[in-house]
């Protein structure tokens, strides 16, 4: 497969090398570029792969270009997509029709989104060739349970048992994980006692969700006795395991448990990944002791690891958290000698930081850099700041329950 790169036209790369680019190569190229801000030249793509003269109108690859549509929000292109396939003589399949409905579910109109899935559901049925498959009940569950739509997932349960289809474990996972997210405890727990009933063996994905579940909820009884029946098990615990118990101990300021799981991580020889690290960095923040978040740091500095941007963010949110905007700011000001970039989240949380904490020179020192990084802020990212400043300052210093994890800002670049 040859190499393709930015320099000349793909079109251009693809007519280099048409005596031996085909279809699969193709699907390679939707792949990447669907992972990338570049969708539109998967159109540039499908279009050189209609002229070739081996091309033949293939439901696979309208599929392909549906989904990546879909989940870069594009839902109308995904429809003309719909279009132009059965204009092709292609006649829809499960597979097209599942693409279709997941691309409803990415756009921003959720409401929307599941009566237009729904309605594609009951049409799938009507038709022998568009029998829903095991997919799109997954599909579907997954995302009326994180709509919260209790009603509608036991009547597609209930649909499903008197289909021929069985659930399988990405079924109940995908379920629980979504009620989970949404702090539903009970009902998460009901879908795990069909589960069972359902002779469904749990598998590591079963146990973590749970374990990170019961952990955000504070349900610690619950989340240990679910780790201790891992331990029992044919699973074996993985980071993820580990690394939620840490931050959601954490979050609840049992620093001795959260060092306790830490130690039992390195003693069953495991070794701690990056998120292992920001995960102790946060947990010792949360515990109000920074200068052990910050020797977690430093020795990562020292280890001659890469450091990643997430972690100097976790650093950040530790000193900004405990009124420390002084620390913050000299501690952005040395990394950067290191080569670690900024992204979005760093500007977000030291400007919501310097304002709280009514420190104009500071701002202003983080606006110049801003300005010398060819970064703009746009208008949602003052709104969100003043937001976050505006709540935090009623909510108390206690607050902790989105310290963790603050959404990437959007930010654009100068051309």
């Amino acid at each position: 497969m040859p190499k393709f790169t930015d320099r000349e036209p793909l079109v251009k790369t693809l007519n280099k090398y048409v005596r031996i680019v085909r279809t699969e190569h193709c699907f390679l190229l939707f792949e990447e570029l669907g992972k990338s801000e570049k969708w539109t030249q998967c159109l540039e793509v499908f279009r050189w792969m209609q002229k070739q003269r081996w091309y033949i109108a293939d439901n696979g690859v309208y599929s392909k270009l549906i989904s990546v549509m879909g989940k870069k929000g594009q839902t109308r292109m995904a429809m003309w997509l719909f279009s132009e396939m059965r204009n092709s003589g292609c006649r829809p399949d499960t597979s097209v029709y599942n693409s279709l409905i997941t691309a409803h579910l990415h756009s921003k109109d959720k409401a929307k989104a599941l009566a237009k899935a729904l309605g594609y559901f009951g049409k799938m049925k009507s038709m022998e060739r568009c029998k829903p498959n095991i997919v799109t009940y997954n599909i579907l569950l997954r995302a009326f349970a994180q709509a919260g739509n209790v009603e509608q997932v036991n009547d597609l349960f209930k649909d499903l048992e008197e289909s021929i289809v069985s659930p399988d474990i990405y079924t109940f996972n995908g379920v629980m994980d979504a009620y989970g997210k949404n702090g539903m405890i009970r009902e998460m727990e009901s879908v795990l006692s069909q589960m069972k009933s359902n002779q469904c063996k749990p598998d590591i994905i079963t146990f973590n969700l749970l374990i990170d579940s019961y952990g955000k909820r504070q349900e610690f009884e619950k989340m240990e006795q679910v780790f201790k029946s891992l331990l029992r098990s044919k699973e074996k615990p993985t980071l993820p395991t580990f690394n939620s118990m840490i931050i959601n101990y954490g979050k609840a300021r049992l620093r001795e448990r959260a060092e306790h799981t830490f130690k039992r991580l390195t003693d069953m020889k495991y070794t701690p990944n990056f998120i292992t690290y920001e995960s102790l960095i946060m947990m010792y923040g949360f515990c109000d002791s920074v200068s052990s978040s910050r020797d977690v740091f430093d020795g990562l500095m020292r280890s001659g690891k890469e450091i990643r941007v997430s972690t100097l963010n976790a650093m950040l949110d530790v000193y900004c958290m405990n009124g420390l905007p002084e620390e913050a700011d000299r501690l952005f000001e040395r990394v950067r000698g290191f080569g670690v970039v900024p992204d979005a989240t760093t500007y977000k949380l030291l400007y919501k930081a310097y304002t709280k904490a009514n420190k104009k020179e500071l701002v202003e020192k983080l606006l110049r850099h801003m300005d010398r990084d060819g970064i703009v802020p746009n208008k949602r990212f003052f709104l969100e700041t003043l937001e976050v400043s505006g709540s935090s300052s009623t909510d108390g210093a206690d607050s902790t329950s989105d310290k963790a994890g603050l959404k990437r800002t959007e930010l654009s670049v100068k051309a």
